[in-house]
């Protein structure tokens, strides 16, 4: 899976944009992140802290790890 397909399941799914940053880095609050930084990364951002953080080798794990963690706010 790739960012690109991870962006368009959530849209499928119904998973509200506000829940999640895909690409953006920082530290968005309140913000399911994914982001790439030597390795892939996927993590909680809250009050300018990474929370939850978890590493991955590769796009594919960090993707379906990701979306794995959104399909419970899916509205569809």
């Amino acid at each position: 899976m790739t960012i690109k397909e991870l962006e368009q399941e959530l849209e499928q799914i119904g998973v509200p944009k506000d829940l999640y940053s895909i690409m953006i880095g920082g530290l968005p609050n309140e913000k399911l992140c994914i982001v790439r930084e030597g390795k892939w990364q996927v993590y909680y951002s809250e009050r300018g802290n990474k929370s939850g953080l978890k590493v991955f080798e590769t796009e594919t794990e960090a993707c379906e790890f990701f979306l794995r963690k959104m399909k419970r706010y899916a509205t569809v």
